[in-house]
């Protein structure tokens, strides 16, 4: 029986060139190397999409809802944001939480700036060992470190203990603990290592011939480091400053735990709303505008901070 009578494909029409779209589309995919990647991403692509843009759109959505007891009516309202924007609670804190994280984000760059630029400059042997000692406190639990903080500055802690002991003070110091301070101090020594690791990058990419050509040309280590290394390790402190700033803002556990009633930041009232309050609609419109305050605020220091870079080069 002859192979086309049986339905199988000659030589011939095996060798045949494939044509139509399927040709088309295969040709389109192996020429895109775009399209490869995003293939290899679709895993991971698919899980933030469910674990992340799903319940972001579940949260716009309930926002425009009105919570009645335990139920929801969705039908349609502004009236959240109307609250959120007309309530000087609400501005006050979100006001109170961009300080004090911006407080905090100037603290945490200003101290993990020396420790990388010692590191990358001036640590020639084991520098590994260094960033692991560096870093090596981060290991521990975030909550651990907290309550460590609430140890030091309390009303009986180290602090205080250790001063009344060498007879500086006959009572404690109340302004330690439960205010804005004790956040700033304490997210700072929590976020100091995802400043110091960018920053280090930033610096350690740096060009040695660089400084010696400023050496060279007359520049002392202050004119070196201004003309020189801080131009050129921006790229760190910018990464840095936006991945303190942004996650900080939305803190609530610190607060909660060492900032007090003047300590409270506006994620502690979001996290009331889904809690005590049980009004999720207004927890959501909470959120929304938060998010969409502090992503303008990051986009805009991004955008000033790259044009002033250009304007150095």
């Amino acid at each position: 029986m002859s192979e086309s009578v049986t339905g199988a494909a000659s030589p011939a029409e095996q060798n045949r060139p494939e044509t139509g779209w399927r040709s088309r589309l295969r040709a389109f995919y192996h020429g895109s190397e775009a399209l490869q990647g995003y293939t290899l991403l679709s895993p991971t692509l698919l899980v933030m999409l469910f674990s992340m843009c799903a319940p972001f759109a579940l949260m716009v959505l309930m926002s425009f809802w009105t919570q009645i007891g335990y139920e929801f009516d969705t039908a349609a309202t502004l009236k959240n944001y109307d609250k959120v924007f007309s309530e000087p609670v609400y501005t006050k804190l979100l006001v109170r939480s961009l300080l004090i994280s911006a407080s905090c984000t100037f603290a945490t760059v200003i101290i993990s700036y020396p420790m990388a630029y010692y590191v990358a400059f001036h640590v020639h042997r084991r520098k590994m060992i260094w960033i692991i000692l560096m870093t090596l406190p981060f290991w521990t639990s975030y909550l651990l470190r907290i309550f460590t903080w609430k140890v030091i500055l309390g009303f009986n802690g180290v602090i205080n203990s250790g001063l009344i002991g060498m007879g500086l003070i006959d009572k404690p110091l109340e302004f330690l603990l439960y205010n804005p301070t004790a956040v700033v101090i304490t997210l700072t020594h929590a976020w100091a290592a995802f400043a110091i690791l960018p920053i280090y990058v930033s610096l350690e990419k740096i060009d040695r011939s660089l400084l010696e050509a400023a050496t060279d040309l007359g520049d002392g280590p202050m004119a070196r480091f201004l003309r020189v290394t801080l131009p050129l390790s921006l790229p760190g402190v910018i990464a840095a400053t936006v991945l303190i700033f942004v996650p900080t803002v939305g803190d609530y556990v610190t607060p909660a735990l060492v900032g007090g009633p003047d300590g409270v930041m506006l994620a502690n009232l979001i996290q009331a709303h889904f809690g005590i309050i049980n009004n999720w609609p207004g927890g959501s419109a909470l959120a929304i505008v938060m998010m969409g305050i502090v992503g303008l605020i990051a986009m805009t220091y991004i955008w000033l901070t790259r044009f002033a870079v250009r304007n150095i080069e």
